[in-house]
């Protein structure tokens, strides 16, 4: 079976986020959509709730399952009996800081393959920074996030602010 990983902080998740899984769910037989602890962030919302927001928004997705995990990438990805890492990138800027951390895990385990995804046009744009930015000031997020959890998103972002 190849499963693919496909980690980050999705906080909160956004459409360009269900493009990479949606298309990576074409390529795999099954996604881990993995939630990671980022000791650099501080979180809009819990590990929990972004579990539980993943999972909502990729309901339809049958070979997409949820995850959450801390420590080191590699050490996720081996545990879940897979080699491959899923990178969804925007622009220059991402290929940049995503390629030197492929670089990284290739260099302490060679077996994983780091696989970078293009986001579609249409979503190329849009960042969970931005989302809680353009939130925060009363400007639409709709057509931004997935549908099902845009009220508890602005709420949370304008209950933060």
């Amino acid at each position: 079976m190849r499963i693919g990983v496909c980690p980050g902080s999705f906080d909160p998740v956004t459409n360009g986020h269900l493009d990479i899984f949606l298309r990576a769910s074409k390529m795999f037989d099954l996604v881990i959509v993995a939630v990671f602890h980022n000791p650099n962030k501080k979180p809009l919302f819990t590990m929990e709730e972004r579990v539980e927001m993943l999972t909502l928004a990729t309901k339809d997705l049958p070979n997409v399952k949820v995850d959450s995990f801390s420590g080191l990438l590699n050490d996720y990805v081996r545990r879940q009996n897979s080699n491959f890492i899923i990178r969804g990138l925007r622009a220059l800027t991402d290929f940049e800081y995503e390629f030197q951390r492929a670089l990284l895990i290739k260099k302490i385990d060679p077996e994983i393959e780091t696989i970078f995804m293009m986001t579609s046009n249409e979503y190329s744009f849009i960042s969970s920074s931005g989302i809680k930015e353009l939130a925060k000031f009363g400007g639409p997020i709709t057509g931004l996030v997935p549908e099902c959890l845009e009220e508890k998103i602005v709420k949370r972002i304008r209950e933060k602010s």
